[in-house]
């Protein structure tokens, strides 16, 4: 592996790297908190009587789309 030789260079690109990781760590902090939200969603929908095919017409996926997100919800809650 060849390495530049300039310090401030390298400096600068670990420093951009650091800032690019906590940004992707915060998404998907985020990620995980607006699929939690939309499970309760769900659940209230489907608790309200409406049905997996109601849902997916409304948001405009299929069935098995929804189907596999109340399954993803049913291990304890921590999607």
């Amino acid at each position: 592996m060849r390495k530049n030789s300039d310090p401030a260079a390298h400096a600068d690109l670990f420093a951009r790297l650091k800032q690019v990781r906590a940004e992707a760590i915060e998404h998907a902090r985020i990620a995980r908190t607006l699929a939690q939200e939309r499970r309760r969603i769900i659940d209230e929908l489907l608790a309200e009587g409406f049905s997996q095919a109601d849902l997916a017409r409304e948001l405009g996926v299929s069935r098995q789309a929804i189907q596999k997100m109340v399954a993803a919800g049913q291990g304890g809650g921590d999607e």
